[in-house]
Order: structure tokens, then C-alpha cells, then sequence
């Protein structure tokens, strides 16, 4: 039964592909392209994207892009917002077929004696040129390894993809056949041959180990010792992401997300509320040894984190939630769970990063960078690259925006990235060079600085001594600044103190002078969240030690008055000296009080400024007296008290 008419056009419609939300279509109408919502007062997107008539469209629910063929013999890629991505050059023939594969990394082009296998960018891996007329369909295998084709001679075409490739530090595999991986080690000119019972469908290269999944199984070899892989038998064949950590790996096919240890155990297998795992891809999933995220699809605001090792959410159970759509995450990989950090790029490419771990009650989500295309985390220490705008940049300590926001620039490098051409992505990330594929298949290597990765090495294992030798011999401002905010992370103020001198912040190192000489280890813990800009972390520090003066202070010198009076009513102490410095304050800029709070507790009260410094002063002085001695530190609390 017809349920509607979605478009008329006084032109035929030679080609229809749905959304990857199934909510809009897409048609042609000669050498337009049109995105009709199903919504019937839904704004519709039309564009002209052939310069002849439009004969085939695809539209792929992982990447969320578009193909498009024409009769003026060209293929193009766009993206779902109608801007163009890739345009190929004229070719001999009409392009007569495109179809995406499923996991959206591969597509195929039919064309008069021609078919074309190309990158989801847009360029081309292989070209055949069969004797079979025009290709006028094209269908993919569910596993994407092979399709078929509808051909002008009454003939279906069958192909199979072949020659894909994995790299990791010295290794070099390739899929010579269906059945058969060549790995090559470019150290020594070893060739092993790896031969499978069942053809290949994904494999994956990292860490050590090679995961291959074939129709049935899954192999498991190391890189030490590539004769006897483990093998174990799959619920579906029909694999479609292999995600890597150092501990364990990940296997995503059309029944759910599993998690498996390198022995070949069943670790475990998240779930969440609405979860499709036919749209899943590298972007939209990150594992490390301790977390798994996972970008849900029905809302692309919201991250979902596991533990893998149960299964089960992190923390309180609730998923990371971002103010608009997240397009791709990538989780760190070292350091401890506690300090486990996430990043990730939203719609308007502005890179954040925030901690998986919650602390309080509201999870810090902060910008660091802008414009970002693409990113990858270093495999063996915490440092962050990207390609922003025309610069390939490396955070080489991005938890420096977490310790000191004024740090963070002197912690980056920058490089000049306009040699990379339009679209380039980021494939790797292995001690110190980044792999980068440019938007023609090119690959190009960049080098980064080894010394960071070793700095981050010292630290990691409390070698302060050896990290300030290091800075001392490099020069580099880059490294004492990522040494000034990891010493301040890890609370040694005297590294810190040595770094920040190093890097002309000499404000800083006067108030670190400042914190060391505090005489109580809780005021000195305080002072130093302050330093890092956590107030509120500060406030219940000093709160729980019993240093409700200093508490009351923090606030005063920070202009929060409503918390200070709060503070000190609360705890029925201090309340006269709020109200003189509140006075002071108001005083100096010749303004009267007209905060209702302020007038209520100031009546009656005639408060004598210096009268009132001086009563400060001289319990200040009764403290520090006190507090030199740790043994009488609770006759110090009942002192301030009274």
C-alpha cells in the first residue's frame, strides 16, 4: 500500500539511498542531488553535484558519506551536509554504479569495461578492466571482502579485496591472497608465511600481537613467535572492527562488543541501552588497558564508558555528556586509571579533553585545541597530535591544562602542515613517529622529539633528579615546561620551583616559595590545588583539616564574598573579620553595601579596620607558632576557634 508521495520532479529519478538514521532519503533529479527529510515541514538540502546527469547514489551509515556518479564520467564524495570531499577526474566512460562496503573504509566504482576500488577519501587502491560492458550494480558481502557486479553482457562480475596491509615498528604484513598474509621483518629481510583455513575478513597490527578474523575464527599471533598462533572459534563471522590496548583487544561484530585477552579468553562483553554495532567504527570507539568508550549513535552527544574487565559502566554508571555531537574519541593509553584521560572532537572541530574517572560532581570538560581534523594518542606515554587547520600540533602534556591553563602553549609543537594537502588522517602513532596518509593514499612519516617520551618516563617513575638533568641538556623550553606542570600534577614543589624558573615565571615560583614555607602539610595540599585552580577541591581540604580561618581567607582573596560570610556564619566564627574586609574592599573602590546579607550582619557591628588587622595578625602569629610544633597541632585548632 502507498503510504506517500515523499517528492515529484518533473525529471526521472534514477537513483535512491537512504540515511544512515533511516529519518531522510536521497535522490536525484538530473544533475541535482536532494536530502528530503521524512518529516513533512523538514527543511530540504539540494545542490547541483554533476555537471551531467546523476545515474547512481550511496549513502553509508558508518561514515555518514556520500557517493555520487554521473554521466559526466566522474565519481564524487560528499558529506552529509551536501560540501564536496572528492572529485575524481573525468574518466573514458559514464560512471555507472558506486556502493559503499559496509564499515564504510572501502567503496567500488562501476563503469563501461571498469571497475574501481577506492578509499572512503576518495582515491584509488586497485582498477580491473574486465571485458563485461557497463557495470550498472554493484552489492558488497556483508563482511566487505568481496562484491558483485550486474553487467551490460547479462554476466555478474565477482571480486575479492586483496593486498591490504598492516604496519608496526619493524613488521610489514600484507594479504597476498584470500587465505594467505606475508609478514616481513625489515630489520633482518624475514618472510614468514601465515596461511588460514577460511578467507581473511579484518585483521589488525599493535602492541605486539597480530588479531586476524577469518569467517569462523580468530588467530591471535606474537610478534616474537609467528608459528603457533591461538585460535578461537566466532559466534558470527561477520567481524567488523578489531580495536587494540596493551592488555587485551576488542572484536565487534553483528551481535554485540566483545573483549578478549591475548591467551584467547572471553573477558568480557559490554551492553548499553540502544546498541548497534553495525555502525560502529575506530572513530566512534577508544580502548586502553583499564576503559572502553563508546559514542552512542542515537545520541552523538554522549559517551559511554566501560570497565573491561566486568563490563560493566565506570564510576556511578552515568556516560560522559558533551554540549553537541562528538565525531571522534581516542582514550590515552599509560599512567594510572585515576588519571585516565579522554579526548575527543566535536561537530565544530574543537578538540577537549576531560578525565573518564569523575571527581565531584562536575566532570571538567576543557578545550585545548581548534579546527582539529584528526588525532591519535602516542603508544607508550601520554602525548597528544593532531592536525589543526594548517598545523600538525603535539601536545606533549596535555594534563598541563588540568595542573596550570598558562602552561599549556609553552607544551605544544607546531609544524607547518600545508604540505599534506586537503584531508590528511592520522593512522598511527608509535614512539616518536606519526604516520600520516594524505588525501591523494601517500603516506608520510614525521619524527617528533624523543625527549618528552623519556621526560614522561622519568616522572612516571619519580626520577626527578634524572628529568632536570635531562631539561638542563636539551635547552628546550618545551620540555621545562611539561616538567614544571607534571611536577605540580605529582605535588613535588621543588622540581617545580626549579622549572618554572626555568621558564621566566617567576610570579609562580615566588608563590611556590610561598606554599613550601606554609608550616602544616594541609595548608601546603590546599595551596597547591589553588595553584592548579581547584577552589573548591582547596576549600574542603582546609574544611576537613579544622582551618576554617584559612578557608574564609581563600575566598576573601578571592573576591567570593557570599562563600567567605557563608563559611563564617556556618561555623559561627570569623564573621567580624568577612564584614572588615568586605568593608575595606568597598571603601577602596568608594562604593556602598548593598548586598542584603552584608547590611543584615554588618548592623550594629562599628568595625575598626586596623583594629581588626592587627587581632589577624596576632592570631596568624599564635598559629604559625603552634603549628612549628606538630605535636600540639590540636591545641593550634582550638586556639583558632576560640
Amino acid at each position: 500500500m502507498l503510504r506517500s508521495t515523499l517528492a515529484q520532479q518533473g525529471t526521472p529519478i534514477y537513483s535512491v539511498a537512504w540515511g544512515p538514521d533511516s529519518e531522510k532519503i536521497l535522490y536525484t533529479s538530473g544533475k541535482q542531488l536532494v536530502i528530503k527529510p521524512l518529516q513533512p515541514n523538514a527543511k530540504v538540502l539540494q545542490w547541483k553535484a554533476h555537471d551531467g546527469i546523476i545515474l547512481k547514489v550511496d549513502w553509508n551509515s558508518v561514515n555518514d558519506l556520500i557517493l555520487s556518479a554521473g554521466e559526466d564520467c566522474k565519481y564524487k564524495v560528499w558529506d552529509s551536509y551536501g560540501r564536496s570531499l572528492y572529485s575524481s577526474q573525468s574518466h573514458e566512460y559514464p560512471i555507472t554504479s558506486v556502493a559503499w562496503a559496509l564499515d564504510g573504509e572501502l567503496f567500488a566504482v562501476g563503469s563501461f569495461h571498469t571497475l574501481r576500488l577506492c578509499d572512503k577519501t576518495g582515491w584509488s587502491y586497485a582498477l580491473e578492466k574486465p571485458n563485461t560492458g557497463s557495470i550498472f550494480n554493484i552489492a558488497w558481502s556483508t563482511d566487505g571482502t568481496q562484491l558483485a557486479g550486474a553487467c551490460g553482457n547479462g554476466h555478474v562480475i565477482f571480486a575479492h579485496v586483496v593486498e591490504q596491509r598492516w604496519v608496526w615498528k619493524n613488521f610489514g604484513i600484507t594479504l597476498t591472497k584470500r587465505r594467505t598474509m606475508e609478514v616481513r621483518n625489515v630489520l633482518n629481510d624475514a618472510v614468514d608465511l601465515l596461511e588460514f583455513r577460511d578467507r581473511v575478513i579484518k585483521a589488525s597490527l599493535n602492541f605486539g600481537h597480530l588479531v586476524v578474523s577469518t569467517s569462523l575464527q580468530c588467530y591471535i599471533f606474537s610478534v616474537k613467535n609467528w608459528n603457533t598462533p591461538l585460535i578461537f572459534d566466532l559466534k558470527e563471522g561477520t567481524v567488523s572492527l578489531i580495536l587494540q590496548a596493551e592488555r587485551h583487544f576488542l572484536l565487534v561484530d553483528g551481535g554485540g562488543i566483545y573483549l578478549y585477552s591475548y591467551e584467547g579468553r572471553l573477558i568480557s562483553s559490554p551492553k548499553f541501552p540502544g546498541m548497534r554495532t553495525d555502525i560502529l567504527n575506530g572513530q566512534t570507539v577508544s580502548l586502553s588497558n583499564d576503559t572502553l568508550a563508546v559514542r552512542d549513535k542515537s545520541d552523538e552527544k554522549v559517551i559511554y564508558l566501560f570497565e573491561p574487565l566486568s563490563g560493566k559502566p565506570l564510576g556511578d554508571g552515568k556516560p560522559l555528556s558533551h554540549k553537541i555531537e562528538i565525531v571522534e574519541i581516542a582514550l590515552d593509553q599509560k599512567g594510572l586509571t585515576n588519571e585516565r584521560k579522554i579526548a575527543f572532537i566535536d561537530k565544530n572541530r574543537d578538540l577537549y579533553i576531560t578525565s573518564v574517572k569523575r571527581f565531584g560532581k562536575e566532570q571538567k570538560i576543557i578545550k585545548i585545541g581548534t579546527m582539529v581534523h584528526t588525532l591519535a594518542w602516542n603508544d607508550t606515554c601520554n602525548i597528544l597530535c593532531g592536525l589543526q587547520d594548517t598545523r600538525f600540533t603535539v601536545w606533549y602534556y596535555p594534563n598541563a591544562v588540568y595542573v596550570d591553563k598558562d602552561l599549556l602553549p609553552k607544551t605544544l609543537c607546531e609544524k607547518d602542515a600545508s604540505e599534506f594537502s586537503k584531508n590528511p588522517q592520522i593512522l598511527s602513532f608509535v614512539g616518536n613517529q606519526v604516520t600520516i596518509r594524505r588525501a591523494d593514499g601517500s603516506l608520510i612519516h614525521i619524527s617528533i622529539s624523543p625527549y618528552p617520551a623519556i621526560l614522561h618516563e622519568y616522572v612516571n617513575n619519580l626520577k626527578w633528579e634524572d628529568a632536570i638533568r635531562l631539561c638542563r641538556f636539551v635547552k628546550d623550553q618545551t620540555l621545562w615546561a611539561c616538567l614544571a606542570a607534571m611536577a605540580v600534577a605529582s605535588k613535588d614543589m621543588n622540581t617545580a620551583e626549579i622549572a618554572y624558573a626555568s621558564v621566566g615565571e617567576i610570579d609562580k615560583v615566588q608563590y611556590i616559595s610561598s606554599i613550601k614555607d606554609l608550616p602544616s602539610k594541609e595548608s601546603r595540599l590546599a595551596h597547591i590545588l589553588l595553584f592548579s585552580g581547584n577552589v573548591q577541591d582547596a576549600e574542603t581540604l582546609l574544611l576537613q583539616a579544622g582551618l576554617i580561618y584559612q578557608a574564609i581567607q581563600v575566598n576573601i582573596n578571592l573576591y567570593n564574598w557570599e562563600r567567605a560570610l557563608e563559611l563564617a556564619v556556618k561555623h559561627k566564627t570569623h564573621v567580624d573579620t568577612v564584614l572588615a574586609y568586605r568593608q575595606k574592599f568597598l571603601d577602596d573602590f568608594s562604593k556602598k553595601e548593598t548586598n542584603q546579607r552584608f547590611l543584615q550582619y554588618a548592623e550594629g557591628a562599628s568595625i575598626l579596620w586596623n583594629l581588626m588587622l592587627t587581632g589577624i595578625k596576632s592570631k596568624l602569629k599564635l598559629s604559625w607558632k603552634l603549628q612549628k610544633n606538630e605535636n600540639e597541632l590540636l591545641l593550634l585548632q582550638q586556639s583558632e576557634e576560640a
